[in-house]
C-alpha cells in the first residue's frame, strides 16, 4: 500500500507518486465507467465520475494528497480514460505523468472528438475584456469542479493564485482556448476576487480615491469619488452573485442576510461600513453600500487643507477637545459626521480609558486604552438582541473616563444624557440633523422614544446642562463637506434652550468649475466655556483663537 499521509506541499509528492496511483486506479475506473457510458458523457461529467471514484479510492487505502495533487490525479485519470476510448492511447503506465496533470497535446491527424472553439474576434481596444470574460464565463464552473473551495477558503491568496494560474493553464488547453499572459494574470486575479474578496467590487475598494460604492441590483454599480455620483462599468452575473457577495460580508462577523432577515449593518475587515438589503424589501434586487475605511487619518489639520473649516475654527475644536466638553456633531447622511468624530477623538488624552459604542463599529481611535462595543441583532428565534441602549447601560459599569456613542438614534438618547450628566465629561457622539437647533430638537424626541416619562421642559434642562456644544457639518452642493456652524449650548431661557453660533460658515459664490467659495465667520462672542477652559489652564488659548 502506497501512504502518503502528512505530506503538505506539491514538492514532496513527485509526478512518479501520481503516475503509480493512476496506474493502480485505472483498471477499476474502466470497469465502473464501462465505455458506451463514456460516449455519451462530457469531460466535465467524465471528470466528476472520476473524482468521486478516485476519492473512495483514496479514503479506503488511507492515502491523503492535498488539494493540488488530488486535482493532478483527477486531470491523469480522465486523460487516460478517454484516451483508451477515443485515441487507443497507450497503456497508462506507458503514458508519462506531466507535472499539471493532463496529456500533452501530439501531432496526432486525427480530428478532436470535442469542437474546437475559437476566440470571437472583438474590435480593437476591448478584445482583451471581452476575451477574458468570455473564458470566465466558460472555464468558471469547470474551474468550481475541480477544487475543493472549502480548503481553498483557507489557502494563502499566493498559494491560491499558483494553484489557479495552473488549472486555468490546463483548461484553456483541452477548451481550444486562447488568452494571452496579461489576460490570464486578469482572469485568475477575478477569480480570486471572487473566491476569496468580494469579487467585482474588489478594484473599486482598492481606488484610494472612491470614499463610498453602491451596488442597486446585479446591473448598476455607483461610485462616489471627490463628493460626485459616477455609474461604473463593474456588473454581476445575477441577483444570485450579489447575494453571495453580501452573505460573506455579513458571515464574516457573525450576522446574518436572508428573507428573514433581509436587512443587515455589517463592516468589512478593513473597518469599512456596510448596510445591505435584499428582497422582498428591495424590489429590484439586492443592494449593497459600504462607506469605505480611509487609510489616510484625517486630522484637523488636513481638514483645514481640505478647506472643511478654517485655522481658528480648529483650534478652538483643539482646545475644547482638551477641555472635556460634552460635544455633539450633527449632520446628514455621508456629510462627514464620523470623520470629524475621529479627527476630534485625537484630543483625547490617551490615559484615559475610552469605551466607544456603534451598531456596526468604524471608529478610528489611536488612543492605547479603548473598549469597543458593537451592537448584537435578534437570532432566528427572535432573541439575544443587544441594542444601543443595553451597552449604554453596561458601559457605565465599566469605569469608563469617555463614552464615545457612534450615532444616537433612539432611546438610547436618554441613558447617554444621564451620563454626560454624572460625570462622564468629554462624550462625544453623533446624530442626523440639518442644523444645531434641529439637532437639539431631534434629541429632545429620541428621549421620549426611550420611555422616559419626563415633562418636556424636565427633557430640555437634561439637554442644557448634558450638551456643551454641537457641531453642525454639512455636504454642500459641489460635494465639498464642511462645518457650517459651531455652536454653544448656554442654557434655559424660560421653556427654551438657548445657544449662541462662535463660527458659521456662509457660501460666498461659485467659481467656474462649480466649486463653492465660502467665508467662514468668528462672530466675536466671548465662549460660555471658558470657565472650564479656565479649570484646564486653556482660557488664554481660547480667547486668543476667538479673537
Amino acid at each position: 500500500m502506497i501512504s502518503a499521509s502528512g505530506l503538505d506541499s506539491r514538492s514532496v509528492i513527485l509526478d512518479s507518486t501520481i503516475a503509480v496511483l493512476r496506474d493502480r486506479i485505472l483498471p477499476g475506473l474502466q470497469k465502473e465507467i464501462p465505455s458506451k457510458k463514456i460516449a455519451a458523457m462530457s469531460r466535465n461529467d467524465v471528470s466528476r465520475e472520476v473524482k468521486a471514484f478516485a476519492t473512495q479510492f483514496l479514503s479506503n487505502q488511507g492515502i491523503e494528497l492535498n488539494l493540488l495533487d488530488q486535482r493532478d490525479l483527477v486531470g491523469a485519470l480522465t486523460n487516460g480514460l478517454l484516451g483508451v476510448e477515443t485515441k487507443q492511447t497507450p497503456p497508462p503506465s506507458q503514458t508519462p505523468a506531466t507535472t499539471s496533470g493532463f496529456t500533452p497535446p501530439t501531432a496526432d491527424p486525427e480530428p478532436e472528438p470535442e469542437p474546437v472553439q475559437r476566440p470571437v474576434e472583438k474590435p480593437m481596444g476591448t478584445a482583451s475584456r471581452m476575451s477574458v470574460d468570455q473564458a470566465k464565463r466558460k472555464l468558471q464552473p469547470l474551474i468550481l469542479e475541480r477544487i475543493d473551495t472549502s480548503a481553498a477558503a483557507r489557502m494563502a491568496r499566493e498559494d491560491l493564485a499558483r494553484d489557479l494560474k495552473s488549472i486555468v493553464g490546463e483548461l484553456l488547453i483541452e477548451m481550444k482556448m486562447q488568452l494571452n499572459a496579461a489576460e490570464r494574470v486578469e482572469f485568475v486575479e477575478q477569480l480570486l476576487n471572487d473566491m476569496l474578496g468580494l469579487g467585482p467590487l474588489e478594484p473599486l475598494l482598492a481606488d484610494e480615491n472612491i470614499s463610498e460604492v453602491m451596488v442597486n441590483g446585479p446591473k448598476q454599480v455607483y461610485c462616489e469619488s471627490k463628493g460626485r455620483l459616477t455609474l461604473t462599468d463593474i456588473t454581476f452575473r445575477d441577483n444570485a452573485h450579489v447575494l453571495s457577495i453580501a452573505t460573506r460580508i455579513v458571515t464574516a462577523i457573525g450576522r446574518r442576510i436572508d428573507e428573514s432577515s433581509p436587512l443587515c449593518d455589517a463592516r468589512l475587515m478593513d473597518g469599512s461600513r456596510v448596510n445591505i438589503i435584499i428582497p422582498p424589501l428591495a424590489i429590484d434586487g439586492p443592494s449593497i453600500t459600504i462607506r469605505k475605511f480611509s487609510k489616510k487619518k484625517i486630522t484637523l489639520d488636513a481638514m483645514i487643507k481640505f478647506g472643511s473649516m478654517s485655522p481658528q475654527m480648529a483650534q478652538v475644536l483643539r482646545i475644547v477637545g482638551r477641555c472635556r466638553l460634552n460635544i455633539l456633531i450633527s449632520g446628514g447622511t455621508g456629510s462627514g459626521k464620523t470623520t470629524l468624530l475621529n479627527a476630534l477623538s485625537q484630543m483625547i488624552d490617551h490615559g484615559e480609558r475610552i469605551v466607544t459604542i456603534e451598531d456596526a463599529a468604524e471608529l478610528q481611535l489611536q488612543q492605547p486604552h479603548v473598549v469597543r462595543l458593537e451592537t448584537r441583532p435578534a437570532n432566528l428565534e427572535g432573541h439575544g438582541e443587544i441594542t444601543m441602549r443595553d451597552l449604554l447601560k453596561n458601559c457605565l459599569r465599566m469605569r469608563p473616563d469617555r463614552i464615545i456613542v457612534g450615532e444616537t438614534r433612539g432611546g438610547e438618547a436618554i441613558d447617554m444624557l444621564q451620563a454626560m450628566n454624572t460625570g462622564h465629561d468629554g462624550s462625544l457622539s453623533t446624530v442626523h440633523a440639518n442644523r444645531p437647533r434641529e439637532a437639539i430638537m431631534r434629541l429632545e424626541n429620541m428621549v421620549g422614544l426611550g420611555g422616559a416619562n419626563l415633562a418636556p421642559r424636565a427633557i430640555r434642562q437634561q439637554i442644557a446642562s448634558a450638551v456643551d456644544m454641537i457641531i453642525q457639518v454639512s455636504r454642500m452642493r459641489d460635494g465639498s463637506r464642511r462645518i457650517t456652524h459651531i455652536s454653544e449650548v448656554i442654557g434655559m431661557e424660560g421653556e427654551v434652550i438657548a445657544m449662541q453660533d462662535l463660527f458659521v460658515c456662509e457660501v460666498t459664490g461659485e467659481l467656474p468649475d462649480g466649486r463653492l467659495t465660502v467665508e467662514f465667520k468668528n462672530n466675536g462672542l466671548r465662549p460660555f466655556c471658558l470657565p472650564k477652559a479656565s479649570y484646564y489652564g486653556l482660557e488664554k488659548d481660547l480667547l486668543e483663537a476667538m479673537s
